[in-house]
């Protein structure tokens, strides 16, 4: 998959769908995006206007040595699957009060549903592309840019891997920790999001997303979730995220 296409093809079912994301706030976030993700990653279905849910780019007993393979399926094909559902019902019932109003009092409830659901669709996507078996190269460290600007920003690889473990770890709730660049100040930072869409500013471009929720890690960890993450530090693709901050800049 080329995923060096232009702005237009990447965010085409963003905007078919009247979205408007954290992740597209501003032209410098959009144009990175639309390298992060493609139309493909989000599978969009351009006859039928509407995403459906992408395979997992890998077995689900690839990442077992650190979440098992039931989990793996049931996140997937359930949860991940139910916020596709749950988009493409918010896009619909959006789409009918545009052309006749009708449940016209309800459209801070399907705007407050697409809002969830679509950061669910994009948070998943981006986790699953974002993992890799440690056999295939997974964990570790970044080499080459991403390492260089880690340093300068964290103080240390170590330095950072302490912060982001622990935001991870201490989300209030359900939600999500993510080490994102910030455009405007040419950094990377490290933020919290609860739920699917919460606490995560605008214009910060999600460059590496551990799922905090309990259904990603409860069947084998149960509630130790700051172990489920030092796992996650073992199984992160590297390349994947390095090749998201080099579009991203």
């Amino acid at each position: 998959m080329d995923h060096l296409i232009s702005r237009r093809k990447a965010c085409v079912g963003l905007a078919a769908a009247g979205v408007t994301s954290a992740l597209i706030t501003n032209p410098a976030s959009a144009k990175a995006t639309a390298r992060i993700l493609t139309q493909d990653d989000l599978g969009w279905d351009k006859a039928n206007k509407k995403y459906t849910l992408p395979p997992l780019p890998y077995a689900y007993d690839s990442l077992k040595a650190v979440i098992d393979e039931e989990t793996m399926r049931i996140h997937h094909n359930k949860h991940h699957a139910g916020y596709v559902r749950g988009l493409n019902s918010a896009l619909n019932k959006l789409r009918a009060i545009r052309w006749d109003e009708s449940d016209a009092d309800l459209i801070q409830h399907w705007q407050r549903q697409l809002s969830f659901h679509m950061g669910g669709h994009i948070n998943h996507t981006l986790f699953w592309k974002g993992m890799l078996s440690e056999f295939d190269g997974g964990g570790g460290q970044p080499k080459g840019n991403l390492l260089a600007v880690i340093n300068r920003d964290f103080g240390s690889f170590g330095k950072f891997t302490k912060q982001f473990k622990l935001a991870a770890t201490k989300v209030e709730g359900s939600g999500w920790g993510w080490l994102v660049y910030e455009p405007m100040s040419n950094r990377l930072m490290i933020s919290q999001m609860q739920n699917q869409q919460d606490m995560l500013f605008a214009g910060a471009i999600p460059l590496l997303g551990v799922d905090v929720w309990e259904h990603a890690y409860y069947l084998k960890y149960q509630n130790r979730r700051a172990d489920y993450v030092e796992g996650f530090m073992r199984i992160i693709n590297w390349e994947e995220i390095s090749r998201r901050f080099e579009s991203a800049r």
